[in-house]
């Protein structure tokens, strides 16, 4: 669903006292009148019916509409920030209740026989060709995605030839609609991919993250569907030998790891923001082992940020989920930089 963008500040006189209010202004500076009163409670008005309708989604991004019309020291912002908090973990619930539907229909299905069990994997595939296919083609038809898009190709076709270049370009788009995917799941609005020669791509957020959870599980979703990509260039070229596909996963999980660094507003970075001292030093531990197992440079640099971080000001957080993806990136993207790749000979 797309939600509107808010509505912007018109000057005018406070309905309660008559003070001029300025435009940028979101309550009355002599009585605390909220300048927004009737959007808000519109927008709170639509959130209620999406949250009874079942769709919490749109409940949310209702919600995150009438945040940005609230002034953030006033009362109802630290309301409605609840309530998008408490409807975000509801909404990381309610995938884990739609699988153990699926696998209670997957337990019936299979007691028909195998026709059964063929019937349901056709039903994931489709469901995951309706969902996920569906938002990566969404993307493509921004012109502003398309037009970058086709000058980074550009770029990297004259550096390695139109194979190679196509694949790069192709594994930036689907890691960065990762990071899309999970903010849609949160109901916050951002652009689509922007790409950026040489230095992959970005997106730019049109609603701010609101705890550390969420960012950290957004920063991680990139490099979730970045090893996605690269495992099936890595499939590919074990099963027709095209060196092409060999390299374009290897290069693509040097790519998402980096982007583990737990540095300024990269995905580890994000990640790091929702683990607790002892979870650091796990992910650290772990770099260090896949370190000694790959033997790949650019692990001596991520070590060396994660114990920093583990170092440094501990937080609060503990978010088990995000420590566990970040242990499988580690592990699974480590295991691509060893995909072998044939110099001589390749198509």
């Amino acid at each position: 669903m797309q939600v509107p963008e808010a509505p912007t500040p018109v000057a005018a006189r406070c309905p309660g006292c008559g003070t001029e209010v300025a435009p940028s202004f979101l309550s009355c500076p002599a009585c605390q009148r909220l300048v927004h009163a009737e959007p808000l409670k519109r927008l709170a008005a639509d959130a209620e019916a999406a949250r009874q309708g079942g769709d919490l989604r749109a409940a949310l991004g209702a919600w995150r509409e009438a945040l940005e019309l609230l002034p953030a020291e006033s009362r109802q912002f630290g309301a409605v920030s609840a309530r998008i908090s408490a409807l975000a973990q509801e909404l990381d619930r309610h995938p884990a209740a739609e699988k153990a539907k699926g696998r209670a229909w997957a337990k019936g299905a299979a007691g028909v026989g195998a026709l059964g069990l063929l019937l349901w994997k056709l039903k994931a595939v489709l469901l995951f060709a309706l969902t996920k296919g569906k938002l990566l083609l969404l993307g493509l038809t921004k012109t502003s995605t398309l037009l970058s898009m086709l000058l980074s190709l550009g770029v990297y076709w004259a550096a390695w030839g139109w194979t190679f270049a196509a694949g790069l370009v192709a594994s930036i788009y689907v890691h960065e609609m990762g990071h899309v995917a999970m903010l849609r799941h949160y109901g916050i609005r951002a652009t689509a991919p922007m790409f950026i020669p040489g230095l992959g791509a970005m997106i730019r957020l049109k609603q701010s993250l609101p705890d550390a959870r969420q960012d950290a599980r957004v920063g991680l979703a990139g490099p979730m569907w970045g090893f996605g990509a690269a495992a099936v260039c890595a499939l590919v070229s074990v099963v027709t030998g095209w060196a092409s596909f060999a390299a374009l996963a290897r290069v693509g999980a040097w790519i998402n790891l980096f982007n583990l660094l737990p540095v300024w507003q990269l995905d580890g970075g994000r990640g790091f923001h929702a683990l607790s001292r002892s979870q650091r030093w796990g992910i650290a531990t772990v770099m260090g082992a896949m370190w000694a197992v790959t033997h790949e440079g650019l692990f001596a640099l991520l070590v060396i940020a994660s114990v920093g971080r583990a170092i440094g000001r501990s937080t609060e957080s503990s978010d088990r989920l995000v420590f566990f993806q970040f242990v499988f990136l580690i592990v699974a993207l480590s295991l691509l930089l060893l995909t072998p790749v044939r110099l001589v000979g390749a198509p």
